[in-house]
C-alpha cells in the first residue's frame, strides 16, 4: 500500500483496491464500494433468487447470460447508488466515525467529480437493462425514483431500511420478469420476503452508527427499536422465511428449496442469538454473514432446477 492510500472503514486492510489500483483510481473504486463487496452480494442475490424462481416455475435450465447481466448490473448500479448516497450524505458522513474517510466526505473526490463519475455507471446500467424484454425495461425504470430518494429517508423517518429494502430487492421482480414477461404472486411473495430480510440485516448494520446518528439527528430502525431489536429481528426473519415458503409453494418447488429454507432459518436464529447492539464489530460480522443466508437459499433454488 502506498503512503497516500486510504483504507475506508468496513474494508479489509490490504484489499486489492488499495494494494493494486493506481492512487488516483482508488477513491473512485472506494466510492463504488468495490473494497466492500458485501453490498454487491446483497444486491445481486435477490436478482438470482428471482431468476431461479422463474426457472423453477418454467421448468427451464439456468440462463447464464441473464445471470451474467445481473452481475454486471449489480456492480454498476450499486456503485451508482453509493455515489449518489455519498453526494447527498457528504456532510453527515464527515461527522460519523465509520464514514468520515469516504472519498467525498474526506475531500479526496469533489462533488462535481462524483457527478461526472455517476453518469457512465448509469449508462452501463441502462445498457444492461435494455438487454431484457420491454416489460422488464419498464419495470427497471419504475424503481429509479425510490433509489433517488433513499439517501434522504434517514432525515425524515425512523424506517429508512424499508425504503432501502424496496429499492435493493427490486432485482427479484426483474429476475422473474426477464424470463416470464409479467409478474405473479410468486415473485411478489419473494420480494416481500427480501424486503423483510433487508430490514433485519440493515438494522443490525445500523447499530454500528447509532451513537453518532443520535447526536446528528438522523434516524434508523436501530435507534427506533434499541434494546428491543432482537424481537424486531425475529419478526423480520420470521416473515421473510414464511413469505419464501409461500413463494416456493406458488411454483410447486421441490424439497431442496424447503431444506434450504430450514437451513436459512437456523442461520437466522444464530444471528439473533449472537446479536449485541453495543458491539459494532460483532454487528458488522453478523451483517456480512447475510451473504451466507442468501446463498443458502439460492443453493436450494439452484439444486431444485438441476434436479
Amino acid at each position: 500500500m502506498t503512503k497516500t492510500s486510504v483504507t475506508v472503514a468496513d474494508a479489509s486492510a490490504g484489499h486489492w483496491v488499495t494494494r493494486s489500483l493506481p492512487e488516483g483510481v482508488q477513491p473512485y473504486a472506494q466510492l463504488m464500494r468495490l473494497d466492500r463487496p458485501i453490498g454487491l452480494w446483497l444486491l445481486l442475490i435477490p436478482c438470482w433468487w428471482g431468476q431461479a424462481l422463474a426457472h423453477i416455475a418454467q421448468g427451464t435450465p439456468i440462463n447464464l447470460w441473464h445471470a451474467l447481466l445481473y452481475l454486471v448490473g449489480a456492480i454498476v448500479m450499486r456503485g451508482a447508488g453509493c455515489t449518489l448516497n455519498d453526494i447527498l450524505d457528504r456532510d453527515i458522513d464527515a461527522k460519523v466515525a465509520r464514514t468520515k474517510l469516504r472519498p467525498i466526505a474526506s475531500g479526496r473526490i469533489s462533488v462535481l467529480q462524483a457527478i461526472v463519475f455517476l453518469v457512465p455507471q448509469l449508462l452501463i446500467g441502462l445498457a444492461v437493462l435494455t438487454q431484457f424484454n420491454t416489460f422488464t425495461v419498464i419495470l427497471g425504470f419504475c424503481i429509479v425514483p425510490v433509489i433517488a430518494i433513499y439517501p434522504l429517508m434517514k432525515r425524515i423517518t425512523s424506517y429508512p431500511q424499508v425504503v432501502l429494502g424496496i429499492a435493493f430487492n427490486w432485482g427479484v421482480l426483474v429476475g422473474w420478469a426477464a424470463l416470464q414477461g409479467s409478474l405473479s404472486l410468486a415473485p411478489l411473495f419473494m420480494y416481500a420476503a427480501a424486503i423483510s430480510w433487508t430490514l433485519a440485516y440493515d438494522t443490525i448494520y445500523a447499530h454500528q452508527d447509532k451513537d453518532d446518528d443520535a447526536v446528528i439527528g438522523v434516524h434508523s430502525t436501530a435507534l427506533k427499536f434499541g434494546d428491543d431489536t432482537p424481537i424486531f429481528l425475529i419478526l423480520c426473519f420470521g416473515f421473510a422465511l414464511a413469505a419464501l415458503v409461500a413463494a416456493a409453494i406458488s411454483v410447486s418447488a421441490g424439497w431442496p428449496v424447503y431444506f434450504a429454507l430450514a437451513a436459512a432459518g437456523f442461520h437466522a436464529a444464530w444471528q439473533i442469538a449472537r446479536f449485541d447492539g453495543d458491539e459494532p464489530k460483532l454487528c458488522l460480522k453478523l451483517f456480512k454473514s447475510n451473504r451466507t443466508f442468501g446463498l443458502i437459499i439460492l443453493s436450494g433454488l439452484l439444486l431444485d432446477i438441476f434436479l
